[in-house]
């Protein structure tokens, strides 16, 4: 996948991930970007730990959104 292919599905998958999250979020495309990207890889790593993936497999999109949004919420508790 290319580049920019990662970044416009790190894009949706962060913009889903904001609409999901009720509340402020973060702003700014870059970080909707990172949000998402960031939420594939714990999406990713955190369905290997649970055996739903094997290695070297990638996580789903909804997996995806599911990791962005757990980032969001951890995010949250964080900045408080």
């Amino acid at each position: 996948m290319t580049i920019l292919g990662i970044l416009l599905i790190g894009l949706v998958v962060g913009l889903i991930a904001r609409f999901v999250t009720p509340g402020p979020n973060p702003r700014g495309i870059i970080v909707t970007i990172v949000i998402g990207i960031v939420g594939a890889v714990i999406a990713t790593y955190g369905g290997q730990a649970l055996g739903l993936y094997q290695v070297g497999e990638p996580a789903g999109f909804f997996g995806s959104v599911l990791g962005a949004v757990v980032l969001l919420v951890l995010l949250r508790l964080i900045g408080r």
